[in-house]
């Protein structure tokens, strides 16, 4: 899509201008441009020399325009289209040493170090404030929750699907009979041999395969059905439960909810 759309994602569906717009304040670093050192703009010529006006720093090479991937103008300020890629920078540095200004002319900065002229130990003491700890500790509390989440990921993952073509049906035994099939996967990266068991009405039973391994990273589907004595339940809908362990580890389990019907 970037490839035949080009900026355009970056200017219309990527959301990270929408968030650097809400979130960013005056003592935010911001690729700026500094306009009391670069104005007036204009190229420079050999007999600037005894020009009546003298000229900034900024030889308006629009070199900074070029390299830029949406294309927005860095000297006008900071732009929804901004990306942050800092490609106007390295560009603009080259070409101040090119003609023998300093670098920097566009940097990271920050609004209010570029009014009151701050040094740089003075934008480094505004960084700690009361918006810049709270989205730290925001972010380190997703951090967490993620590492947690990790951690606590079992690696064996279980779909079970009803047969849709009949709800139930009476067996030979006399006993109903629902029909399901069983995508389980194994994450992990060793192989398990799993038990397949079923509750949630009594005397609920599995007719079918009770036992399945599956090599690491890799998943089968396992058709079965359960069956019941026909008064064991209420009529309709009752809820049962499939319970898939790992022979091995019994902390590798899964219990997955689905419906059995009865006439």
């Amino acid at each position: 899509m970037a490839g035949f759309l080009r900026e355009q994602v970056c200017k219309y569906m990527c959301p990270y201008a929408r968030f650097q717009g809400v979130m960013f304040d005056p003592d935010t670093l911001i690729i700026s441009y500094d306009p009391e050192r670069g104005e007036p703009r204009g190229a420079r010529r050999k007999t600037a020399a005894g020009q009546a006006k003298p000229l900034g720093d900024c030889v308006d090479c629009r070199i900074c325009v070029q390299v830029c991937p949406t294309g927005i103008d860095i000297r006008r300020g900071l732009q929804l289209e901004c990306i942050a890629c800092a490609a106007c920078i390295d560009a603009c540095d080259q070409v101040m040493d090119k003609v023998g200004s300093p670098r920097g002319l566009i940097r990271y900065s920050t609004e209010n170090a570029l009014a009151k002229h701050y040094t740089a130990r003075e934008v480094v003491s505004h960084l700690l404030r009361t918006r810049t700890l709270l989205y730290a500790s925001i972010l380190l509390g997703i951090i967490l929750a993620t590492v947690w989440s990790l951690s606590q990921r079992i690696p064996l993952k279980v779909d079970v699907l009803r047969d849709r073509s009949t709800l139930s049906r009476e067996a030979d035994d006399g006993r109903i009979e629902n029909v399901y099939r069983l995508h389980i996967s194994n994450t992990d990266g060793v192989p398990h041999r799993y038990s397949i068991g079923v509750s949630g009405i009594d005397g609920i039973d599995i007719v079918g395969e009770r036992l399945v391994e599956i090599p690491a990273a890799s998943s089968t589907t396992v058709a079965l059905s359960a069956r019941v004595q026909p008064e064991s339940g209420k009529k309709g809908s009752n809820q049962i439960f499939f319970e898939i362990r790992a022979i091995t580890d019994d902390k590798l389990a899964i219990r997955e909810k689905t419906s059995f019907f009865l006439p």
